[in-house]
């Protein structure tokens, strides 16, 4: 099989549209009140996954990561970003993380970091649902970039400031 450039650094993504955000007085243009840079409140990339359809034939699929400050656990993917037959997974920033370095997840999604000849480095996700199951590759390069860039949104172990405090839910919880 020959080699095609989805392994190539991520310096060139398919596509990218980070997106301004409005917390913390921040404009949508990515400023603050006073002029000064704001990182973006939403992290987009979209990147082309391979797909395995059957043992021998393996397709290409567009693939939206996104991630928001406004979920900071989370990053979204979804497939086919655009079309009626999208569909999306969520899971936690972290098992994407991990992922990148070792076997990580159990049950519904699974990752893990895998090299070939023709592809380089790159990130396997093993997805399950009750409709069905999917076994996708990813450049590794390319998703630990677009990760790296969760993190200037919100930094690793900073989504805990993010939450509401236990005084903030217990007057949500009071009604009030």
């Amino acid at each position: 099989m020959p080699c095609d450039p989805l392994s190539a650094p991520s310096d060139q993504p398919v596509a990218a549209t980070p997106m301004g955000g409005d917390r913390d007085g921040a404009t949508p243009m990515g400023g603050d009140r006073d002029g000064a840079a704001v990182p973006p409140a939403v992290v987009e990339e979209v990147l082309l996954l391979r797909i395995a359809l059957d043992q021998d034939l393996v397709g290409e699929v567009r693939t939206r990561f996104r991630y928001a400050a406004a979920a900071p656990h989370e990053v979204r993917l979804t497939f086919h970003p655009g079309r009626p037959d999208e569909a999306d997974w969520v899971f936690s920033r972290d098992l994407l993380r991990d992922g990148l370095e070792a076997l990580s997840g159990q049950g519904d999604v699974k990752l893990w970091p895998a090299s070939c000849p023709c592809h380089g480095a790159t990130l396997h996700l093993a997805l399950e649902s009750p409709h069905g199951s999917a076994l996708l590759e990813a450049s590794r390069p390319q998703v630990r970039a677009w990760l790296e860039r969760t993190y200037t949104v919100v930094p690793d172990g900073g989504a805990a400031e993010l939450l509401p405090s236990d005084e903030e839910l217990a007057e949500l919880l009071a009604g009030g």
